[in-house]
């Protein structure tokens, strides 16, 4: 597997502002069917929230918040609240097999794609490593 990472990651990279909102963001990962999203400012990656931690952020049912303060604190609540900011990423022309070894060993289902400016250039996820696995020829 030692096909480079840009050849199998998902490009254009959807990604937001670390100012986006909670709902916005949860708003964009369902529209584009995604569940990671990195988040930059100024052209550089600064953090990254996935689905999971937009659940997370959502009030547990011990609160005693009414569902209208509930709403109104989450519809002005930034994704910089609740992001990742040591996020692991992969060089655009890293063997895939260097990001499926990160993937597997922190646990965690994909990793933005980054240049040498450090700019978000993709999104590498264990479906990608998957897809090429099982669309490369059996050797032997």
């Amino acid at each position: 597997m030692n096909t480079p990472v840009k050849q199998v990651m998902a490009h254009p990279p959807v990604t937001a502002h670390p100012d986006t909102t909670v709902p916005e963001a949860v708003q964009l990962l369902k529209a584009r069917g995604i569940r990671r999203l990195p988040l930059v400012e100024d052209g550089r990656l600064v953090g990254m929230v996935t689905d999971r931690d937009l659940k997370e952020a959502m009030p547990s049912q011990a609160t005693t918040l009414s569902i209208w303060e509930i709403t109104a604190l989450l519809a002005r609540m930034p994704l910089r609240q609740i992001m990742t900011t040591s996020v692991l990423t992969v060089s655009e022309d890293a063997p895939l097999q260097d990001a499926a070894y990160t993937m597997l060993n922190h646990k965690i289902g994909g990793l933005p794609v980054v240049n040498g400016a450090h700019e978000v250039v993709g999104i590498v996820t264990v479906t990608d490593v998957l897809r090429e696995y099982v669309g490369s020829p059996v050797p032997g």
